[in-house]
């Protein structure tokens, strides 16, 4: 692919999760999913600052934040949605879409099923971006599972990442804990990055009311041609 020929297209994935920083616990001890606070989710907050960075660095393009409901809290938490998708238009993305239904409870083949129906749904990406893991359940399922059912190649726990030139695949460094693996990747590609990936950058105040103006739309699982597994 030529950077230059087209302009590209990334889906990141954001994950609104638990905060792990405000849990509240039941006096069973257990934690207590209703009252604990929702946010982004640290490494996905990584992946958005990556994928503005890869935006600039290849000339243009689109950047495009997908999200789906966990914990079967759609309803009920809408307002955490809201404020953390727009926390992602603020930094930077373009838009947002999100699958709001009450049937997600978040499990990993679910969300990646649910996500990869709303990429469809909007003609499909490029480059899929996504943290190497939740902070409420850090399964680090969601990104290979995604490749496999939309059928593209999938690297994960990526570190670095180089464009080479105008054209040509990506170099990627692999953070594999007891050695760095360099592959090169070309598109479409679904990508997971580590926390080291990148610096989310603080959105400025002039960003943070554009970000009222760009669009966030919330769809169904039904609106997307998707249903509960299961089902």
């Amino acid at each position: 692919m030529n950077w230059s020929d087209s302009a590209m297209k990334v889906a990141v994935l954001v994950k609104v999760a638990l905060d792990p920083n405000l849990m509240k616990v039941e006096a069973s001890g257990d934690v207590s999913v209703r009252q604990t606070s929702m946010a982004v989710a640290e490494y996905d907050r990584n992946a958005v600052q990556v994928a503005l960075e890869l935006r600039d660095k290849l000339g243009g393009g689109q950047v495009v934040a997908l999200s789906a409901s966990t914990w079967g809290m759609s309803t009920e938490r809408r307002k955490d949605y809201e404020g953390a998708l727009r926390e992602v238009l603020a930094m930077g993305a373009d838009e947002a879409h999100a699958i709001m239904d009450d049937s997600l409870s978040g499990l990993p083949l679910e969300t990646a099923s649910a996500l990869a129906a709303l990429a469809k749904s909007l003609g499909g990406f490029d480059l899929y971006v996504t943290g190497e893991g939740s902070s409420d359940m850090v399964s680090s399922q969601v990104a290979p599972m995604l490749a496999t059912i939309l059928g593209i190649p999938a690297v994960t726990y990526v570190k670095r990442i180089e464009v080479s030139g105008s054209s040509g695949p990506l170099k990627l460094t692999r953070d594999l804990e007891d050695r760095l693996e360099t592959v090169r990747a070309s598109l479409p590609l679904v990508m997971s990055v580590t926390g080291e990936s990148s610096q989310p950058k603080l959105p400025t105040l002039m960003q943070i009311r554009r970000a009222f103006s760009k669009p966030l739309k919330y769809h169904s699982l039904s609106e997307v041609g998707a249903s509960p597994l299961g089902v």
